[in-house]
């Protein structure tokens, strides 16, 4: 948890990187819209700098946002006042001792965990993110969590047909799905869609989503920045259309589960 703390502390500019990938921002976004109705109470569990808690807050919602790096906490207060709205609380700590800040069960009707479980690479720690995001989360409340699919590093080269050196350590994330050691990212975990859906059954929570957010526009983000209002808008819509399309999960980098706690 140090290193990763570290790398988004001095190395990784996370406010930019939803700048760039708008696909994944916009079609999440929309999923939030969907739904998150009503004015409801969010935890955002490793929400970075703030892009979906600011978004939240902008819709009405009352917000909590806790992240493991001090910086993207700071940049979470500095941006939101920037936009005008305030986030009921920003914490510095950890997914994996929500109990230590956040001492009230059942507090929060949407829980997000849109970071921590692509950040750990032990399961009984995905495990335990699980278990103290669902303590927060009321029951009938949403959880919503992102996953990094195992095919994303393949797709990272593939976007600029880069050289990728050695082609075991690519493959091999589809074997082990443990990334230690490239020098672009910190300590993470890569899944396949079906690995993510087997983790959220195991705590009995309905299925209301699932969704390959990127598929189509993956790796095309560049060429997405330079298209007119009009033709993003229409190549967004058909993204959404296509998120929950099975035969096209392998397609995007980023996973987005959706459910609702039983009780």
């Amino acid at each position: 948890m140090n290193e990763i703390e570290r790398f988004y502390d001095e190395e990784y500019e996370e406010w930019e990187r939803l700048a760039f990938h708008l696909p994944e921002f916009e079609v999440t976004k929309r999923y939030m819209l969907q739904y998150i109705t009503g004015k409801k109470s969010v935890l955002d569990i490793g929400g970075g700098p703030g892009r979906y808690s600011i978004f939240l807050a902008q819709q009405g919602h009352e917000v909590t946002l806790v992240d493991l790096s001090g910086k993207h906490i700071r940049q979470a207060i500095d941006k939101a006042a920037k936009a005008g709205v305030h986030l009921d609380s920003s914490i510095h700590g950890d997914a994996l001792r929500l109990h230590e800040y956040l001492y009230k069960k059942e507090q929060f009707d949407v829980v997000l965990l849109m970071g921590p479980l692509y950040h750990l690479l032990e399961e009984k720690d995905r495990m335990q993110a699980m278990e103290e995001a669902l303590r927060a989360l009321k029951p009938g409340g949403i959880l919503m969590a992102a996953f990094i699919s195992d095919f994303a590093a393949i797709h990272d080269y593939a976007s600029g047909l880069y050289d990728f050196g050695d082609m075991k350590p690519l493959l091999a994330f589809l074997e082990d799905g443990r990334n230690r050691e490239d020098k672009d990212f910190t300590a993470s975990y890569f899944c396949s869609d079906q690995e993510a859906r087997e983790l959220m059954g195991r705590f009995g929570l309905q299925e209301l989503v699932f969704a390959g957010v990127e598929n189509v526009l993956c790796g095309k983000e560049k060429r997405f920045h330079e298209l007119p209002d009009a033709l993003q808008n229409k190549w967004l819509e058909l993204a959404w259309r296509l998120s929950r399309e099975p035969r096209l999960f392998g397609m995007s980098e980023h996973f987005l589960y959706i459910g609702k706690k039983q009780g």
